[in-house]
């Protein structure tokens, strides 16, 4: 029984689940979506009538059950790390959704980690309740396929971070950005993407969504493979007191692309104008199946070298504080979607980022609307007064008793 707020800790699930660990048929499959609230099977439900996208009913069906309101984030990592401690799991990833071609040994225990497709990063409604039905389609597939090859499973349905979130009262009244330089680690829903060379730390990075789009059609969401679990190579990453070049390359991250790679490139300049070193991130280049390059030249990412750079949103949107131009043609048909991203190439002390430099400036939008709808206020202020000091009264009266007051048109 879990009472209403608690979170389930690592640990705590890790228990929960023990049960699975030592039966004899012990075959698992986790099916790991991008986020996932428990309130999601009712919004989504009640919200839309007859389109509930929830069809399947292996919960009803299954022999036992178990639905926990509320994870850690980062239990499902740590899960996974404790299997592949064991020795004796099978780790499987499935990315193609073709489990019939996947050759199991019921003789010995596998994981399976099925990545769903992720929801829509432009929070549509709609679009996120369609992603939610054709998730709730391939978990029905994989479970009867599994079922006609007679293989006994058990079934894990979850996400990388929640999508439905209460915002706390003391942290609304702050009105402060929140960088990962300042944050408690265990805020974070996952640790960022550490680059070593040899003993040290020389790139840190971190996104809380990381998807682009190919052709305006494909959606590529790295965000799991990258940061959760890590299926990414950057062993081709390369770092020096001037240069570094972060790679990351993708095995299938998609049907139809066989391979893909992303790098980051930065560099590390002294400025006589400011008298000190600064970093930035020049460019970033897109390589699908080795052959096709992609390039794209970076607007505002820069910093002081001795920090990380912090951004809200950074893409090829116009919209974005920091954008990716593209320099050539190959670049047009990608589009690239980088939400929270922190960076750091430089100086990295303790493996942790420095004080963020944010992308946002002084003077935003609204404080630029705030000074201009100000002046003109201020100076239809001013004009006014100036008029009601020009007005002058009449040095004669009319007398009622006497005649009337005539003023000369000279005076």
């Amino acid at each position: 029984a879990v009472h209403e707020g608690q979170v389930v800790s690592a640990q705590e699930l890790t228990a929960l689940l023990q049960p699975l660990f030592t039966q004899n048929s012990r075959n698992l499959v986790l099916f790991l979506q991008d986020r996932l609230s428990i309130d999601d099977f009712t919004y989504f439900s009640e919200s839309y009538g007859n389109k509930n996208p929830f069809q399947n009913e292996i919960l009803q069906s299954s022999p036992s059950s178990l639905v926990l309101p509320a994870v850690d984030c980062k239990a499902t990592k740590y899960l996974l790390s404790v299997l592949q401690e064991s020795g004796d799991w099978k780790l499987t990833n499935v990315t193609n959704l073709n489990i019939s071609q996947l050759e199991l040994n019921a003789s010995n225990p596998n994981l399976l980690v099925v990545q769903l497709q992720p929801l829509a990063s432009d929070l549509k409604e709609i679009s996120t309740l369609e992603a939610i039905a054709e998730n709730d389609k391939i978990i029905g597939r994989v479970t009867m396929d599994l079922q006609e090859r007679g293989i006994n499973f058990s079934v894990i349905y979850t996400a990388v971070r929640p999508s439905r979130i209460s915002r706390r009262s003391d942290v609304v009244a702050e009105l402060r950005r929140q960088l990962m330089a300042d944050e408690d680690e265990e805020s974070l829903s996952y640790p960022p993407l550490n680059v070593t060379n040899g003993n040290y730390t020389c790139i840190l990075f971190y996104a809380s969504n990381f998807s682009l789009k190919a052709n305006s059609s494909v959606l590529i969401d790295l965000t799991n493979a990258t940061f959760l679990t890590q299926n990414v190579d950057f062993s081709a990453s390369e770092c020096s007191d001037s240069n570094t070049t972060l790679s990351l390359k993708y095995t299938k991250p998609v049907n139809g692309i066989s391979s893909l790679e992303i790098r980051f490139l930065m560099t590390n300049n002294f400025y006589e104008v400011s008298a000190r070193r600064w970093s930035t991130l020049n460019s970033v280049e897109i390589v699908q199946d080795e052959e096709k390059l992609a390039k794209f030249n970076v607007s505002g990412i820069s910093a002081p070298a001795e920090y990380s750079f912090h951004c809200q949103l950074v893409g090829t949107s116009n919209v974005y504080p920091a954008r990716l131009v593209p320099s050539n043609d190959e670049a047009k048909n990608w589009d690239v979607f980088i939400s929270k991203l922190q960076i750091q190439g430089f100086n990295i002390i303790n493996n942790q980022f420095s004080y963020a430099s944010d992308c946002t400036g002084f003077f935003t939008p609204g404080i630029w609307m705030g000074l201009v709808t100000s002046i003109i206020l201020l100076w239809i202020l001013t004009y006014g007064i100036h008029m009601i000091m020009q007005l002058t009264t009449n040095s004669r009266f009319d007398d009622p008793k006497g005649p009337a007051l005539s003023v000369p048109q000279t005076e």
